[in-house]
């Protein structure tokens, strides 16, 4: 009898232990599926649920739960998530938003508690530089996609520009990129508020400076309401150039023609010969009704499976800060993008690429691979980093 009492409470014992071992790691993840970056959202959205379903909700092969909240991309709500992620939830990684105002909102909280905040979009110069953080990973740094917009600018002979962006961070840090490798003159540098929809008086400014091309970057419905008004307004011979964001393919649907021819460059495209690439896009357009993925959907994929490798790395070690932070900092998963390396503000050094607006076999608008831009690629505030 003895015995077995003993039998019955060492299986108790394993059974509490085990039940222990299997507490999910969990994930916060801000999500902008309302508001001014509604579309984006939507499609970062997608990518995080193709790959959480790839991996079969786990993390390493250990359970793990995601927890999804809008805030409507509002960065004070944004700061009010996170503060429950972290008190109440016990997050072990964060990840999300969309735009670098709502990420510079809620990262000194983050950072503060040693919580590894995977950028599925924003790439803040901020913390590029000065206020790098060993917390923090960007997927591309905002000012990058637009140095190699600078530089396609050059190539095309484009003398006199009018360059467009909200006023926010990003938008501050985008025009600041194109105008860094940009060799010509600027007729006017514009700025609009963040969720513009009536770009009227702006196209009469650039009709009034007769540009020879605008370099235009406004995500999501304002870049669907800029290109469709611009267009509108006669301006159709005018040459446009974007970073991806403005002319992905949530843009592209929406807009539809009038998007034929258009240049932008991107660290990603959907046609990039790879096999992880292959895979992705091949199951995206499975789950999502033949829909091509945009950079917003494939950033997010790439998120959650690095989040994946650094747990399977650390052998499972989630309760060590530091250790994730290594693991993370030296990834081994399979990105989307190909091959890359973090310099050590931890933004990659990596390609970035030419994309141009044409219609796929189907007769479907979509983004096409043009060639490379940028060959292993490093950002401009690296050298500000003292980490």
């Amino acid at each position: 009898m003895f015995k077995l009492k003993n039998a019955a409470l060492a299986l108790a014992l394993c059974g509490a232990l085990g039940a222990q071992a299997a507490d999910p790691i969990k994930v916060g993840i801000a999500l902008d599926i309302s508001g001014p970056f509604a579309a984006a959202g939507a499609e970062a959205r997608d990518g995080f649920d193709l790959a959480i379903d790839k991996l079969g909700g786990k993390l390493g092969g250990q359970p793990a739960e995601f927890l999804k909240t809008d805030f409507a991309g509002n960065p004070e709500q944004a700061t009010q998530l996170v503060t429950r992620y972290l008190q109440r939830d016990k997050i072990t990684f964060f990840t999300g938003p969309i735009a670098s105002n709502s990420a510079l909102a809620v990262a000194p909280a983050l950072f503060a508690a040693k919580v590894p905040f995977i950028s599925s979009n924003p790439g803040p110069s901020q913390f590029a530089g000065k206020q790098c953080n060993p917390y923090f990973f960007g997927q591309y740094q905002n000012d990058t996609y637009d140095e190699a917009a600078g530089k396609l600018a050059n190539e095309k002979g484009y003398k006199n520009m009018v360059i467009i962006a909200p006023n926010y961070p990003a938008g501050k840090d985008h025009l600041n990129g194109f105008k860094r490798l940009y060799k010509g003159g600027l007729k006017d540098e514009i700025y609009t508020k963040v969720g513009q929809i009536d770009y009227a008086a702006e196209i009469a400014q650039i009709r009034a400076a007769k540009p020879d091309a605008v370099f235009f970057f406004l995500p999501g419905a304002m870049g669907i309401n800029f290109v469709k008004q611009f267009v509108g307004g006669g301006l159709k011979d005018v040459p446009l150039i974007a970073p991806g964001f403005s002319a992905d393919q949530d843009v592209i649907q929406a807009v539809g023609e009038p998007m034929l021819g258009l240049y932008n460059t991107a660290h990603w495209t959907h046609d990039l010969p790879l096999p992880a690439n292959a895979e992705f896009v091949s199951a995206f357009r499975k789950k999502y009704d033949g829909r091509y993925p945009t950079v917003y959907a494939a950033m997010a994929y790439d998120a959650i499976l690095a989040m994946d490798a650094a747990v399977r790395d650390t052998g499972g070690k989630t309760d060590s800060p530091e250790a994730l932070v290594k693991a993370l900092s030296t990834p081994s998963f399979k990105s989307v993008r190909g091959e890359f390396t973090y310099a050590r503000n931890h933004y990659p050094v990596q390609d970035y690429y030419l994309r141009v607006v044409e219609k796929d076999a189907d007769g479907k608008l979509t983004n096409k691979l043009v060639g490379k831009v940028l060959e292993k690629h490093q950002d401009a505030y690296v050298a500000e980093c003292a980490m």
